[in-house]
């Protein structure tokens, strides 16, 4: 029985290459993101709206545009696995898909932080205006952006504190995973805007973080060497089922502990690695006789 990528091969193709409709599978899923990152926005603009009217409690647009982001992160990671698996991986599809992470990544999640995190804000302490979370916010779409445009143009880029040479890691943390916690975050809250600048100052400094992470060259976990085709033990595929009980009974805990996890392990390996280094070349106290 013909395998999967087998059926999308082109039998009049002398060099086994895939049909051309094969190539509009993956392009579908990264329209899918672009779709979700339009929704976001969109949504992110009526609560706004409905937030200048007066109403300042749980916001249902925010809550949905938190929900498109997520659900956009999980295409991302679908729409590339796709190409490899058919073998319609295409600098089209390279550039189309870093134009939809621009959009969906960086625009739609700065966009939802200064609505959810700022605009409703009442001035006072550190936050007099609302000019820092302006900046902030494109600080946020800008380190993205550098760090869309790094992928891009290094073909094999290495780490400050490389791993092991078999696994594959990215450089910097990706943008998905940093749209995700910010949108994580905003789905916990269920949508209900910051209104004390205590809070607010805290999610700014949040915000920078993630776009420090984003343009730093710190060692993340990549998960694209992982073979789906291959047998699993018991024991992955309980936790692994457990895992989407979880998330289908407790969304919003879940999420937010996977996003925080994932964006603290850069930061976890960075310092075990300049704890290691320091360990390493501290020298062993002098012994003294006498």
């Amino acid at each position: 029985m013909p395998s999967f990528r087998d059926r999308l091969i082109d039998p009049k193709s002398p060099a086994r290459k895939p049909r051309r409709a094969a190539y509009a599978l993956p392009t579908l899923f990264t329209a899918g993101n672009i779709f979700l990152g339009f929704i976001a926005i969109l949504r992110a603009f009526e609560a706004a709206m409905q937030g200048a009217s007066g109403h300042l409690g749980p916001n249902e647009n925010l809550a949905v545009a938190a929900k498109a982001i997520g659900a956009a992160v999980v295409l991302d990671g679908l729409d590339g696995r796709i190409a490899r698996m058919t073998n319609t991986v295409s600098d089209f599809g390279r550039e189309m898909d870093s134009l939809a992470d621009v959009i969906t990544f960086g625009i739609a999640p700065a966009v939802l932080a200064y609505t959810w995190g700022v605009q409703f804000v009442h001035p006072g302490g550190l936050i007099t205006d609302h000019r820092a979370g302006y900046f902030i916010a494109f600080l946020f779409l800008l380190c993205g952006s550098v760090r869309l445009a790094r992928f891009n143009v290094q073909t094999n880029p290495v780490p400050k504190n490389p791993g092991r040479p078999d696994r594959k890691y990215f450089v910097g943390l990706p943008i998905p995973a940093a749209a995700g916690l910010v949108a994580a975050i905003v789905f916990a809250a269920d949508g209900e805007p910051l209104q004390g600048w205590t809070f607010s100052a805290l999610w700014l400094g949040v915000l920078g973080l993630l776009g420090f992470l984003m343009v730093s060259t710190w060692r993340y976990p990549s998960f694209k060497d992982l073979n789906l085709h291959g047998p699993r033990s018991p024991l992955i595929l309980i936790l692994f089922g457990s895992l989407i009980y979880l998330i289908w009974i407790f969304p919003q805990p879940v999420l937010l502990v996977i996003s925080c996890t994932y964006v603290g392990a850069g930061i976890l390996i960075r310092a075990g690695g300049l704890i290691r280094r320091r360990v390493r070349h501290t020298p062993a106290p002098e012994r003294q006789i006498g």
